[in-house]
């Protein structure tokens, strides 16, 4: 099975095509330093020819609001015109858990913009919602800081490992497409300033965290199980203290 990955050098990205590889798909990684721009167009025809299933895992390079929701919806439209052309069966995007609660802010509100025009596509879907990533703590704890302080709400969190989010994407673009959402979260639950703080003195960062129930999380206000997946989730199995200690 040809499946095209859509940001297929990066963190998750190169993991997935290693994964797919490994199984016997034919995984082929895109990307602009390989040729393919979703922006512009450039070489999705080429890339997509043959293909059965798209993975779009890439992300905007500016999280300022007006340039992510523009990167978003270009580039999904982009896409999915192309896959239409090109008869792809299977359209797989990787997105956040927690987005539609999330609207305040505008890389959310980007992110519901992509999921909207896959869902209005007619492409067979599916759309995995993953926890955060272990390697995205340090993007959470630089958001949040001012000085030396970490101001950080104390809601629930069960951050994941990309290795274990690149396994669920790399499944659910092998199986049946489900034209809904499928979660992925770590198996332990953290509160978020607790969490942050075991990973700033892991790495005797002198920064300190403030609890703060009205801090910001990338520019949303949280409630205590905005970051939570449901009860039909799939767990996985890398615990954060084991990742930790390898780091």
């Amino acid at each position: 099975m040809k499946v095209v990955v859509i940001g297929g050098t990066g963190l998750i990205g190169s993991k997935l095509v290693a994964k797919l590889n490994e199984h016997g798909h034919e995984a082929v990684p895109a990307a602009p330093n390989t040729g393919v721009n979703t922006l512009t167009g450039e070489g999705l025809a080429e890339v997509l020819s043959g293909a059965s299933v798209v993975v779009d895992v890439s992300n905007s390079p500016s999280f300022e609001d007006d340039a992510v929701l523009e990167f978003f919806r270009t580039s999904t439209t982009n896409l999915l015109k192309a896959e239409a052309n090109a008869g792809v069966g299977h359209h797989v995007a990787l997105s956040v858990v927690g987005t539609e609660r999330l609207q305040q802010s505008g890389y959310f509100r980007a992110k519901q913009a992509q999921e909207e025009l896959i869902r209005s596509s007619g492409i067979p879907y599916s759309i995995v919602h993953a926890t955060q990533f272990f390697e995205f703590m340090k993007s959470i704890a630089a958001a949040a800081t001012d000085g030396d302080t970490v101001r950080l709400a104390p809601v629930k969190i069960r951050p994941v490992h990309s290795d274990d989010v690149a396994a669920t994407v790399g499944r659910t673009a092998v199986g049946t497409p489900v034209n809904g959402v499928v979660e992925v979260a770590g198996p332990d639950t953290f509160q978020l300033d607790e969490l942050i703080g075991k990973g700033l003195a892991a790495r005797n960062d002198p920064r300190h965290v403030v609890t703060d129930v009205h801090a910001p999380y990338f520019g949303a206000e949280l409630r205590e199980d905005t970051l939570l997946p449901g009860p039909d989730a799939n767990i996985a199995e890398t615990r954060f203290a084991d990742w930790l200690a390898q780091q």
